[in-house]
C-alpha cells in the first residue's frame, strides 16, 4: 500500500467512524491555498474539521505526535477559510484529530477521535 492509498483509507477509515457516531459528512480532502482538510463533517449544528492520522508501526511515532504547532495553526486557518468561503459567520465549529494505528496486515488495532483537538488559543 502506498502512502496515498494509506492516506485514502485512513481518511475512509475516519468518515465511516464518525458516520457511526451520527455524523454528517460534508466534505472530503478540501483545498484552499492555505492547505487542506481531510474531512468536514456536521456534529449536530457544529461544523467539524477532521485531520486524519495514520500509523503502521512506530518508526515515525504515534499519529498524534503528527499534529504539530505548525499543522494546528494550519487547521485553523483552513477551517477559517472554508467558513469564510460560504459565508458561515456565526456557526459553532471546531477541529479533531482521528488517530489510526494499523497492524500489518491492515487491520485497525486503534482509532482514537479527539474532540476540539485543536485550539485557537495553542
Amino acid at each position: 500500500m502506498t502512502t496515498v492509498d494509506e492516506g485514502q483509507y485512513g481518511e475512509a477509515l475516519a468518515a465511516q467512524a464518525l458516520e457511526s457516531f451520527g455524523y454528517a459528512i460534508v466534505d472530503r480532502n478540501w483545498r484552499c491555498p492555505t492547505g487542506e482538510v481531510d474531512i468536514i463533517a456536521r456534529d449536530g449544528e457544529t461544523w467539524v474539521f477532521v485531520e486524519v492520522k495514520l500509523r503502521r508501526g512506530r518508526g515515525a511515532g504515534t499519529p498524534e505526535e503528527a499534529v504539530s504547532d505548525r499543522k494546528q495553526q494550519r487547521l485553523l486557518r483552513v477551517a477559517q477559510a472554508y467558513l469564510a468561503e460560504l459565508e458561515l459567520d456565526d456557526v459553532q465549529w471546531r477541529v479533531d484529530v482521528i488517530a489510526i494505528d494499523l497492524s500489518d496486515d491492515d487491520l485497525v488495532w486503534r482509532l482514537d477521535h479527539y474532540r476540539d483537538a485543536v485550539c485557537s488559543d495553542g
